[in-house]
C-alpha cells in the first residue's frame, strides 16, 4: 500500500492530537504516535511516565499494546512520530531502539515494511521501518 499525502495527512494529526493526552510531568516532553492498518483504522498512543522512570512508556508502545489489545495481529501500514513543537532542535524525531522493535514486532506479524513518519517542526521524513532497524529480531527467529 502507498501512502497518499492526504493519508499521511491525517496520520500526523491523529499522532499530534495522541500526544495531547501525553503523561509527562517529569520530561515534559509530549510525544504521540498513530499507526495505520491496512483496514483503514487508526490506533493513536501517547507517552506515559512515572516517577520510577525505568517504568516509562513510549507512545509507540502504547499504541501497540492497544492495537494488540484490540486483536489485530499485522497489517501495519504506517507510523506517524511526533513529539513537542517547543522542545529541542525541531528536527523531526524517531522512535526509540526499544519502540523500533515493538513496531517490528506487529509489522512481521503480518510480513509488513511499514513506513515510518518522523515529524517535525518543518519537515516530516518517511523512512521504512527495516532502515530503522536493519536486520532486526523477530516472531520468525523464533520458528
Amino acid at each position: 500500500m502507498t501512502l497518499e499525502e492526504a493519508q499521511a495527512d491525517a496520520l500526523v494529526r491523529a499522532a499530534r492530537e495522541a500526544a495531547r493526552n501525553a503523561y509527562a510531568p517529569y520530561s515534559d516532553y509530549s510525544v504521540g504516535a498513530a499507526l495505520l492498518f491496512e483496514d483503514g483504522a487508526v490506533v493513536t498512543g501517547c507517552n506515559v511516565e512515572n516517577a520510577s522512570y525505568g517504568l516509562a512508556l513510549c507512545a509507540e508502545t502504547v499504541a501497540v499494546a492497544k492495537a494488540l489489545g484490540e486483536g489485530r495481529r499485522g497489517g501495519l501500514v504506517a507510523v506517524a512520530v511526533t513529539g513537542p513543537m517547543d522542545k529541542g532542535d525541531g528536527a523531526p524525531i524517531t522512535p526509540c531502539g526499544r519502540c523500533r522493535q515493538v513496531l517490528n514486532e506487529i509489522a512481521q506479524l503480518g510480513a509488513t515494511d511499514p513506513l515510518v513518519l518522523c515529524v517535525g517542526n518543518d519537515r516530516t521524513d518517511g523512512v521504512r521501518l527495516s532502515d530503522l532497524l536493519p536486520r532486526a529480531f523477530g516472531p520468525a527467529n523464533l520458528a
